[in-house]
């Protein structure tokens, strides 16, 4: 009031009449108010904000740098404004319905300017601790959406109620009717806060991840886990996008426990023609002697093999009887060696060469391993280096590969039925 009587008394000292005095001062009073307002604005932003940030960046701490960040307090400041007027515009509109008119807007922007201020401040948070190597690859963007949906969601309510002058609570317990309307609309939201809480406490999922799920063409790593969406990139670089929901109820094959792990498993098996296998002789054994994997274990073996005839009284003119070295056999002793000496394989994991069962296709010869390098492309080499080997050397045991005839297998042995006849 004494704001309003200045300005008539000032008004009037210029020779205005009282009347037109009385319409003027209410305009000047507001004018003068939001005068104030914005240079106080200005002040914060021009002069404090700078300040602050020359203080900020001589300090080690890390939570200044997330609360003090630029951009959030640009939003901090942009709240003098409305606040000066709020508290000021009585003295322009005393008890008038244009005070409460604008009070009731200055609330609203009140509200809007500090939610827009907290959002900042969690996405500056994000910023911050998302670089931290004991939470990188945790799901915090999706912790982070669900912040920013109940914030903007309980901030609406508010604003809502102050402008229609109601109790924010009498406002949500009428939402409260129309709850499954709102279940059902934010359907998809609501099941991947709860999904990326149970990925995220259970430790099932995070950025960096390699994951298979086949059913929805994902094969690839975990590039960013949101509210309503995991997106993964695919080998072929393609982006593959799931909800996380499907994640929890549905199986995917997670590969960090391999990478985690002493090797990645190879696991690759070489079909035997067995109308190849036979027992060895004196010459054959003399051969793989020479062998420098083998020297060792054919000694010993022969040994084992020449106490237990003897002791045995075994009639060695006949090959069935007692116990006799195969062809088969010396090959697995041999890939075994060969495996245990590759630096690239990890002794420590199991390391086999087995028989599987036989089949119409030959006997399968499985090589199963753990090799120490896990990237793909590196992974995929070892295992072609080391079946290139295995390959090459099976003529040399007297085995053979099973094969498929082919096109050009019934033309020679037509070529040789022909020269015969």
């Amino acid at each position: 009031m004494d704001l309003l009587k200045n300005i008539d008394q000032w008004l009037i000292g210029w020779g205005i009449s009282p009347d037109t005095a009385l319409l003027m001062d209410e305009a000047i009073a507001l004018v003068l108010i939001l005068l104030m307002a914005f240079a106080a604005d200005a002040i914060c932003r021009k002069v404090l904000l700078r300040v602050i940030a020359r203080i900020v960046k001589r300090t080690k701490a890390t939570w200044d740098d997330i609360l003090f960040d630029h951009s959030v307090m640009v939003h901090l400041s942009h709240m003098v404004a409305p606040v000066i007027i709020y508290l000021c515009i009585p003295a322009a509109f005393a008890g008038s319905a244009a005070m409460a008119f604008i009070q009731r807007l200055c609330l609203i922007l009140i509200i809007v300017t500090f939610l827009s201020f907290v959002n900042s401040f969690l996405k500056a948070a994000y910023s911050v601790y998302s670089e931290m190597e004991s939470l990188r690859g945790k799901p915090l963007k999706g912790l982070l959406q669900t912040l920013q949906v109940l914030l903007w969601f309980m901030g609406g309510i508010v604003a809502v109620s102050v402008l229609i002058g109601k109790s924010p609570l009498a406002l949500l317990a009428g939402l409260g009717a129309s709850a499954a309307v709102l279940m059902l609309v934010f359907k998809d939201s609501i099941m991947g806060v709860v999904s990326g809480v149970q990925l995220s406490a259970n430790d099932m999922l995070k950025v960096g991840d390699w994951i298979t799920m086949p059913k929805y063409g994902a094969n690839g790593y975990v590039i960013e886990v949101t509210l309503n969406t995991v997106k993964v990139r695919n080998f072929d670089n393609t982006i593959t996008t799931i909800p996380p929901y499907l994640l929890v109820s549905d199986s995917f094959q997670n590969w960090r426990g391999m990478r985690e792990s002493g090797g990645r498993r190879v696991k690759r098996s070489i079909n035997i023609d067995m109308t190849s296998v036979r027992f060895c002789t004196p010459e054959m054994l003399e051969k793989y002697r020479k062998i420098n994997l083998l020297k060792d274990y054919i000694d010993r073996t022969e040994e084992v093999v020449r106490v237990y005839n003897e002791e045995n009284h075994i009639d060695n003119e006949v090959l069935v009887n007692g116990r006799r070295q195969t062809n088969l056999g010396v090959f697995r002793a041999y890939l075994t060696a060969y495996l245990k000496s590759l630096p690239v394989v990890n002794t420590e994991l199991n390391c086999m060469v087995r028989h599987l069962q036989p089949t119409d296709h030959g006997l399968p010869v499985e090589l199963y391993f753990f090799s120490n390098v896990k990237d793909w492309i590196p992974y995929e080499a070892v295992q072609a280096d080391v079946f290139d080997h295995v390959l090459a050397i099976i003529p040399e045991f007297g085995l053979r590969v099973f094969q498929s005839p082919s096109g050009a297998d019934f033309e020679r042995l037509h070529g040789t039925s022909m020269k015969q006849s």
